[in-house]
């Protein structure tokens, strides 16, 4: 009877948890059988090894073997253990000596050939797999990603033969080159110069890239409204390294894959208004990461607003707040991370005329309220930033061109880096202590505020996003202070408190 221990990774969300596959090879009847809650795609890769293994010339033992995936509880899917699995045979039937197996993880995909085939979720599997003090081996097309973690941590590989014999220390496998990250071009948005007139506009889409806050444009069709919102990226800020590896982590386990010519960009999802919930947010079978998490450290835009299902829209709530969503299944949870920026676009009314001065709106007062009351009160408090865009006259759409992103980029830098030196997080991130620590008002304006607030029936959630959109604009202009005329910029940033009362 002989034993062999190989180790490896699963995928659970973002996360990638250590596998130890033990191989066990004793006497009976030929068989091959795997436990330790396989599905099909982990039970179907002995068929995979075996032509692998012969078709490399190997061996493939006529035994009775056994393969336990550990942790039993722990649900294995996808070929990622196709090679473990092989390794583990060879080392059993003595083809191959374990004696440096111990220093290695092993993740990949066999051909029937015996060449490696990319299998998701490589770049968490490297990242743990440095922690656990080991090196990882996997496939050769896999090497730009795995090249984001450790590269000196990560050999690379595109044949079973190969491995082997790297194994046996007669001719190493190279290692992963480290991301070329100084070079990459973050472009490729519109730039705000694009943008005539809409100066109010131009300037809440500041204030919003300044303090991370949630936006919505409200306004007729063709004024505007998604080409500033897609304008919004061009101007924050660079991802951290941090920031991109997290990025990366969750492009790199979803359906999607990872892809280099966005690495260090900012994310910008716009689904369609016909998108359901788990689209939204995430799950299926197998618990996928939706928009909110693909958005992760970048922009969700959501043009036509009211145009959602409102069961879809709700579900935002709580990764608004939280910064998390929790995908829970009969059989698992996955966790991902939702830190994005909302940015939404809505006409006024259904017709999308209301308040035109060229009076096309025929809808009554009570059909604008139905059409707005699609879209939560609950939800409503959670936009920082709720702006009109009007309709723009001849003048000012042949008008100059505005000001370019670099600029506006340069101002939302400096706002930014003074929030991370205050409080190591953006405004919008703040909570209650935090409010109430840097967002000070003197006597007259808070009583002023408190007059505002019995004035429209603003909620304590509302009355907080204020304060947190006017220590932006006292960023901005550089004040350590909020005065009022920072206040009440903030205050006339919520249009919607006004008109749905």
């Amino acid at each position: 009877m002989s034993l062999a221990v190989i180790y490896s990774r699963a995928q659970l969300g973002i996360e990638s948890p250590l596998v130890t596959v033990e191989v066990q090879l004793s006497n009976g009847l030929p068989s091959l059988s795997i436990v330790g809650l396989p599905e099909t795609g982990v039970r179907e890769s002995k068929d995979r090894v075996r032509c692998a293994l012969l078709h490399s010339g190997f061996e493939f033992p006529a035994r009775r073997i056994t393969i336990n995936l550990a942790p039993a509880d722990l649900p294995k899917e996808g070929g990622r253990f196709d090679l473990p699995i092989a390794l583990g045979i060879l080392a059993a039937s003595g083809q191959l000596s374990g004696e440096h197996l111990k220093n290695y993880e092993f993740v990949g995909e066999l051909s029937l050939d015996g060449s490696l085939r990319a299998v998701r979720g490589i770049l968490p599997a490297a990242l743990n797999s440095a922690k656990a003090q080991r090196s990882l081996i996997c496939p050769q097309v896999c090497a730009i990603e795995a090249g984001l973690a450790h590269p000196e941590k990560v050999h690379l590989s595109d044949h079973l033969l190969k491995l082997t014999t790297h194994l046996s220390e007669n001719n190493p496998l190279p290692l992963a080159m480290p991301a070329e990250t100084d070079e990459t071009e973050a472009g490729g948005y519109p730039d705000l110069s694009r943008v005539r007139g809409q100066h109010h506009a131009r300037r809440a889409l500041e204030i919003a890239a300044a303090g991370g806050h949630n936006l919505l444009f409200i306004g007729p069709p063709g004024t505007g409204k998604t080409l500033l919102s897609s304008c919004l990226p061009g101007i924050l800020p660079p991802l951290t390294q941090k920031e991109a590896i997290e990025t990366a982590t969750i492009y790199s386990v979803s359906q999607h894959g990872f892809s280099t010519s966005h690495w260090k960009q900012r994310p910008f999802r716009a689904p369609h208004h016909t998108a359901s919930a788990v689209a939204l947010v995430g799950g299926g079978a197998q618990a996928q990461p939706g928009e909110i998490s693909l958005a992760h450290n970048g922009v969700l835009f959501l043009d036509e607003l009211p145009e959602y299902q409102r069961s879809v829209l709700e579900v935002m709530r709580e990764p608004m707040e939280t910064g998390h969503i929790m995908i829970s299944r009969a059989a698992r949870q996955a966790q991902y991370p939702a830190r994005f920026q909302l940015i939404a676009a809505m006409n006024p009314c259904k017709c999308g005329h209301f308040g035109n001065p060229n009076g096309q709106c025929r809808c009554t007062a009570e059909q604008v309220q139905i059409y707005r009351n699609r879209i939560s009160g609950p939800l409503l408090d959670r936009i920082d930033l709720q702006i009109e865009v009007p309709a723009l006259s001849i003048d000012e759409f042949d008008g100059p061109k505005g000001e370019s992103s670099q600029p506006v980029e340069e101002r939302v830098f400096q706002a930014r880096t003074r929030q991370i030196e205050r409080a190591e997080i953006t405004n919008a991130q703040m909570s209650v202590e935090h409010i109430e620590q840097h967002c000070q008002l003197q006597k007259d304006d808070r009583e002023l505020l408190k007059q505002i607030l019995r004035r429209f029936n603003i909620s304590a959630r509302a009355y907080h996003r204020i304060l947190k959109v006017a220590r932006t604009i006292a960023d901005l202009d550089g004040e350590v202070s909020i005065q009022r005329k920072h206040l009440m910029e903030a205050v006339n940033c919520r249009c919607m408190d006004k008109t749905l009362l």
